[in-house]
């Protein structure tokens, strides 16, 4: 089924508090891409964010960000309207993360001291619901604030994971422990209210699976025997990273520690598989981010300054997915299979069955044959004129030379004179949308920030950059600069 969709993090959509949430401007943005004829809305990872406030570097694999939880409508415990009105937040245009963290962690606080023992018994079953990940969480959450640091240094009894000592723990901080369980059910059940209003409404979400998880998490201090550590000191031995590419001339260190793929085979990668299973039920279409980590991963020496001192290692490979298969039929799992790709990749890819993804702004290197050219698509794809990682698609055509964007215009059939005004008619941004939705490629996706014709003011992400990213907000003004009737008459022009 030939369909199309739009990208936008939940972190980007209008709100009055600083930062996008589950409230009622996500089902706005679900009636507004509805209404064009789109069926998809790509969010990105609704994860706990991490360094540069980035939700691939996130604390946990399993909890959701509490920044998102919508205080206007909580599913229990309650705020006053003036306790709702402090968490207000004037920051129309970039995220105000330092203010969200402080005053949405007040108002959460407040209505956690509400809660009734009827509610109590709520969090208790909830807890045991997501046994596999929840009890971890919300301990290792509350020993980081008790003791005001990463486990990494804290007393042995508890960074070993002494079983009578964390119950101890867990017994005189039981108050505090279970504001992490609460914080949770929020966020779970507003996200599963979300979720359902966008499927009733046609809407699927397409969401996104970080491979890896921060050092600093409750998944590394809980499952240390899953990663790559030193056994004395449980520090990494290895991190992960890619080599020099398209994005970054000395490659990206990203310092996630690595799996242990040989420990993993002994019980059939069942924490990777739970992870997996996870986002299934999260999402309706699942995109496994760096998915050719899977077949080789490049691991850099922990004492390596960049990425180029890496090599190449053996992934779990396609028995991974043979026993997800086993549990789960046919998942619904896009491949994030840009960048250094070889023929074991492609194997890889093929073997699972899964389809890749495609970018026009990768096309025009003068390679008739490159496989991001539209007229070279495979049915089985995903393509997008720009995914979060890349320039907004007006602000790629700003950044080439001459010549390149010359190239890229015969291609789309403008004028040099034509290309560079934006905004809501603009010809460049429209003929290259054009472009990806007549193409084969069962499944399109258009950044919303394309869709306006913004330009690369508007970025999401510049990947190895470490700060200013994750920003970016959408306005009322910019769902009002898409021409809606044009992006709709092109979807069921091309049969989307």
């Amino acid at each position: 089924m030939r369909k199309a969709g739009v990208l936008l993090p939940v972190s980007a959509l209008m709100s009055e508090f600083g930062i996008g949430d589950f409230g009622r401007s996500a089902r706005f943005f679900v009636d507004f891409i509805k209404q064009m004829g789109f069926k998809i809305w790509q969010v990105l990872p609704i994860s706990i964010i991490g360094s540069g406030n980035s939700p691939y570097s996130g604390v946990s694999a399993f909890a959701g960000n509490p920044m998102f939880i919508d205080v206007t409508n909580l599913t229990m415990g309650s705020l006053t309207a003036e306790e709702i009105d402090d968490c207000k937040i004037n920051a129309p245009y970039k995220v105000d993360y330092f203010g969200v963290r402080t005053k949405k962690l007040v108002a959460l606080k407040s209505a956690y001291q509400r809660i009734g023992d009827s509610d109590i018994a709520t969090l208790e079953k909830f807890e045991k619901e997501h046994d596999y990940w929840l009890p971890d969480y919300a301990l290792y959450m509350t020993m980081r604030d008790a003791f005001d640091c990463e486990w990494g240094e804290w007393e042995n009894k508890y960074r070993l994971r002494n079983k009578r000592a964390l119950n101890a723990f867990k017994k005189e901080h039981s108050k505090e422990y279970y504001f992490y369980i609460y914080e949770q059910y929020l966020f779970y059940t507003q996200w599963e209210l979300l979720k359902t209003y966008a499927n009733d409404n046609g809407i699927e979400i397409f969401g996104d699976m970080p491979i890896y998880v921060a050092y600093n998490s409750p998944d590394v201090w809980a499952h240390s025997e899953q990663f790559l550590l030193n056994k004395e000191d449980l520090k990494p031995t290895f991190v992960a990273g890619v080599p020099p590419d398209y994005f970054a001339e000395n490659g990206q260190l990203w310092g996630n520690p690595l799996y242990d793929y040989k420990t993993m085979e002994k019980d059939n990668y069942a924490w990777f598989i739970s992870r997996i299973k996870h986002n299934l039920k999260l999402y309706d279409i699942l995109r496994i981010d760096h998915f050719r980590g899977l077949c080789e991963y490049w691991a850099v020496p922990a004492t390596a300054e960049t990425a180029k001192e890496g090599k190449w290692e053996k992934g779990p490979n396609i028995a991974l997915f043979e026993y997800l298969k086993k549990e789960v039929g046919e998942p619904n799992i896009v491949a994030e299979d840009l960048g250094i790709i070889d023929e074991k990749v492609e194997k890889f890819l093929a073997d699972t069955g899964f389809p890749g993804m495609r970018v026009i702004q990768f096309a025009f290197d003068g390679n008739k044959a490159n496989p991001h050219l539209p007229y070279n698509y495979d049915k089985n794809t995903v393509a997008y004129t720009a995914t979060h990682d890349n320039n907004t698609t007006l602000g790629w055509l700003y950044s080439l030379d001459y010549y390149a964007r010359e190239n890229v215009l015969r291609f789309i059939n403008l004028q040099d004179s034509d290309w560079g005004a934006g905004g809501r008619y603009c010809k460049s941004t429209r003929a290259l949308a054009r472009e990806i939705i007549a193409s084969s490629a069962n499944t399109v996706i258009l950044p919303l920030q394309d869709l306006c014709g913004y330009g690369g003011d508007t970025r999401i992400n510049v990947p190895g950059v470490a700060e200013g990213n994750w920003e970016y907000r959408a306005t009322l003004s910019a769902l009002e600069d898409v021409d809606t009737d044009f992006y709709r008459g092109l979807l069921e022009l091309y049969g989307r």
